[in-house]
């Protein structure tokens, strides 16, 4: 049976009975099970590919061939089933072969953040208990392990040139085995390792790939924008791309000029990506409509929201039609779907992408869920919603309010197994009928959609005792070209009732004013009072800012490009900025 036929099943995963025990012995296959099962399939397919420092890709036979090499070479250096083995780098198609040669022998893979300083670094591969590690040349001397392998696409050798050996039989891993240890990325500065299981990833996958949420195909190309070691791009793009027999295509790095590269040379059709960047792009082509005059910024305007209003009732995508030179020029034009996360997109940013139509499934999720659990239906989506709740999952809000709003708990096969070496954070993880306890704060409509208000943890409590989640308001700065960065937090208002006022720590954009000309620092303080005015005007009256403050660097951020919250708490501590009032 064809590939492009997955689709065609009621639920994704009914495909794999006709496979069952040749290639997948269980209820769900595990990673190497599941690529070898592809690879059976469809061996010429183009499997991973690349375009930056150098154009190089494999077939999924060329690339099984070296997975088997590779895990024969590991067996024989007595890495043995349960291993850790750590693996970090740039993402390309060598990062891929070595995880899937990992997880080939039943080894678990320890991914690590290859942002991380080296003495970090070497912290958590000794803290996972890892005795080989994979890693790009640069870095290749600044790590110390018992043995060390270069991934580098420049250097080639390991995957090609070590003697051939005799293949051996050796213990292949189970649905169940732990297949990778991930560390979660860091913002309160004790990160965690997240263990996760081959049927933890899987049925995770095959969930995200049902029908209701994403219509992909074997031509399809998916891009790995994000870093590999991020659970979401490794779930939702390297994983997706693996079932469908599809091509992998690896950015060089995480920037707008070499995404434009990527999508024109690779034909990308599908992307996932962060809010941070699809804001960027957004507003380079908005930029190009408002240099062509007030009137067609109007014209534009009005087809927008015409065309959103189409799809809206009729389910018809004229979008492409109408602004097939703008998605051109931007290299969008052939891409079906742009997947988001690793944070909130903004309602108004999703609103605008569909106008244009270009279809965005935003997702929700955590590492400790593998990491998806949500995703909103492209035919069904709800804008101010992260996505309806996957099929074979449990969801339920804990200790709700009279508004329904409480923390979001899971239960089901994509919840991980507890963190490595923590056997009290495990149990704070799980509550006593065994569903995680996310951290997040939200609702769930009657159609099992998920609403989500904040975090916990960030809470800001007013005066009159209203709650507040500063992830909310944030979301509305996503599309202010002069703020680069801005961290809504609360202060304390009044020392007598305890009541919190709320105030913004922003990061002017030195790109936008430069390119604007303006340098005066009264006239950003202006700027940005506006800006924030403005944003006041849409908020309910409880959630408006009173104060901000101007820092002159960047707040340190994670991978995936949140800002760390607590690090940057702690640093305000120390330093007094001045509080302009509003």
């Amino acid at each position: 049976m064809s590939l492009k036929k997955i689709h065609q099943f009621e639920k994704s995963w009914e495909f794999l009975n006709q496979y069952k025990p040749d290639f997948v012995k269980d209820e769900w296959p595990t990673i190497p099970e599941m690529f070898h099962l592809t690879a059976h399939r469809c061996p010429q397919n183009r499997a991973f590919a690349a375009f930056a420092p150098k154009e190089y890709g494999f077939s999924y036979a060329e690339a099984e061939k070296i997975v088997l090499k590779t895990g024969q070479y590991l067996l024989s250096l007595g890495i043995k089933k349960g291993n850790k083995i750590a693996l970090t780098g740039k993402n390309s198609p060598y990062w891929a072969l070595a995880y899937l040669s990992i997880v080939e022998i039943g080894a678990v893979v320890v991914p690590l953040d290859y942002q991380l300083e080296s003495e970090n670094m070497q912290r958590l591969l000794e803290f996972a208990d890892a005795e080989y590690l994979f890693i790009d040349k640069e870095k290749y001397d600044e790590i110390s392990c018992k043995g060390k392998f270069s991934i580098s696409p420049e250097r080639d050798n390991f995957f090609m040139d070590f003697p051939q050996l005799d293949m051996v039989e050796y213990d292949k891993p189970e649905m169940t085995d732990l297949a990778a240890i991930l560390f979660t990325s860091g913002t309160t500065g004790n990160e965690k390792g997240v263990m996760l299981t081959h049927e933890n990833f899987m049925s995770d996958v095959f969930q995200g790939c049902h029908k209701m949420f994403l219509d992909s195909r074997e031509e399809d190309v998916w891009y790995a924008l994000l870093p590999l070691h991020h659970s979401y791009c490794f779930t939702a793009v390297f994983l997706e791309s693996i079932v469908h027999g599809s091509l992998c295509v690896f950015a060089a790095g995480l920037s707008v000029s070499q995404l434009m590269s990527d999508l024109k040379l690779g034909g990308v059709t599908i992307i996932m990506g962060i809010p941070m960047l699809y804001n960027k792009i957004l507003k380079g082509m908005m930029k190009q409509v408002r240099a062509k005059g007030l009137i067609t910024h109007l014209i534009v305007g009005l087809l927008m929201r015409y065309s959103g209003m189409i799809k809206r009732l009729f389910d018809k995508n004229i979008g492409k039609k109408l602004f097939k030179t703008l998605l051109t020029k931007a290299n969008l034009l052939n891409v079906k779907y742009m997947i988001s996360g690793g944070g909130p997109l903004a309602p108004e940013t999703f609103r605008r992408y569909q106008q244009l139509g270009l279809d965005f499934i935003q997702g929700y999720g955590m590492t400790e869920t593998s990491p998806i659990s949500t995703l909103n239906p492209k035919h069904h989506f709800k804008v101010k919603s992260v996505g309806r709740k996957f099929p074979l999952i449990e969801m339920k809000i804990l200790n709700p309010d009279d508004q329904g709003i409480g923390e979001v708990a899971i239960k089901g096969n994509i919840c991980c197994q507890g963190y490595y070496k923590n056997e009290e954070a495990t149990k704070e993880l799980f509550n006593e009928d065994g569903f995680l306890k996310t951290g997040d704060v939200g609702y769930m409509d009657k159609e099992d959609y998920l609403y989500l208000t904040g975090r916990a943890k960030s809470l800001i409590v007013t005066e009159g005792g209203k709650n507040v989640f500063p992830e909310e308001i944030e979301d509305h700065f996503q599309l202010y070209p002069q703020i680069e960065q801005i961290l809504i937090l609360g202060y304390l208002a009044d020392k007598e009732t305890m009541a919190e006022g709320i105030e913004a720590i922003i990061f002017p954009s030195d790109e936008h004013y430069q390119a604007q000309g303006v340098y005066n620092k009264d006239k950003i303080l202006d700027d940005m009072a506006h800006a924030i005015k403005e944003v006041n005007r849409e908020l309910l009256p409880y959630k408006r800012i009173h104060r901000f403050r101007i820092i002159k660097e960047a707040m340190p951020m994670t991978s995936t490009k949140k800002i760390k919250r607590p690090i940057v708490m702690a640093q305000l501590k120390e330093t007094e900025l001045e509080a302009h009032s509003l």
